[in-house]
């Protein structure tokens, strides 16, 4: 990977996890260098990673080559216009703020910016990221390719083709953990019901879960609908469960709430 210099605008959980991601993989941290609102947080990191911390936005811009956004939609119009007056047309823009297009942040930089938007997850925190990228047209394939290293560094990514696919992106892995970890919290709610402590409960939830997923990522060639089906045995325990899901028609509403993620994508949009 090419070492260039990056600053980091915002210094929350994602930027946390790929300054991490990137520490981890020899990155050098004096190419690094952060700023936000709250010094304390900017500080935090400088003590865990030995990253640079700058005064203001501008100052950590000014020598960049790399901007990574990495504040809340509804900051980012304040974020960009302090540092305006820096000029950035050879500067590559990466923005992990769901909601803000690629038309309205070249609007913000008043330039046609080259410019990556990427749709990360908080399993990044761990290295286990899944992100999905969209390029501008005039960005550079040596701008993508660094863009793909440096999500790469905390886990899976890939290309969309569309900027709308981003938002799909989102209804899907984006805001998909806390799909999981709704499920996993109603079956550790229903074993500490049966009787279970609360630790017993989770220890067999959470095992039971990575024992599933690792099962997915090592059968690669075979369908998810066959590993469920290979646990099912006729008239089992397994399918009595799986009888009561398709009642309640489990599929459909799974449908519907990452439609529900989409369409809500697409309106934030809108809003910043």
């Amino acid at each position: 990977m090419e070492y260039k210099k990056i600053a980091f605008i915002g210094a929350g959980n994602m930027a946390t996890a790929i300054i991490s991601g990137l520490i981890g993989k020899s990155y050098p941290k004096e190419c690094i260098s952060v700023a936000a609102p709250h010094i304390e947080h900017c500080q935090a990191l400088q003590e865990k990673f030995g990253i640079k911390v700058a005064s203001d936005n501008a100052r950590a811009v000014q020598d960049a080559d790399i901007i990574v956004l990495a504040v809340k939609p509804q900051m980012m119009q304040v974020a960009v216009a302090s540092f305006s007056h820096i000029e950035t047309k050879n500067k590559l823009v990466v923005s992990i703020a769901a909601g803000i297009s690629s038309r309205r942040l070249n609007e913000l930089f008043d330039a046609s910016i080259s410019l990556v938007r990427v749709m990360p997850n908080t399993p990044a925190l761990l290295g286990l990221g899944m992100s999905g990228l969209y390029a501008t047209p005039n960005t550079s394939a040596q701008d993508k390719s660094f863009a793909f290293e440096l999500l790469s560094a905390v886990g899976e990514c890939f290309w969309v083709k569309t900027e709308q696919d981003i938002d799909k992106v989102t209804c899907v892995s984006g805001s998909g953990p806390a799909y999981f970890f709704l499920f996993m919290e109603a079956m550790q709610k229903e074993a500490m019901r049966q009787g279970f402590d609360e630790e017993s409960a989770r220890l067999m939830v959470q095992q039971t879960a990575i024992g599933a997923a690792k099962m997915v990522i090592d059968n690669p060639q075979t369908p998810i609908a066959v590993l469920r089906q290979n646990v099912t045995s006729k008239g089992g325990t397994t399918a009595a469960a799986l009888d009561i899901f398709d009642k309640a028609h489990t599929s459909d509403i799974v449908s519907k709430a990452m439609q529900a993620a989409f369409t809500r994508a697409q309106e934030m949009e809108k809003l910043f």
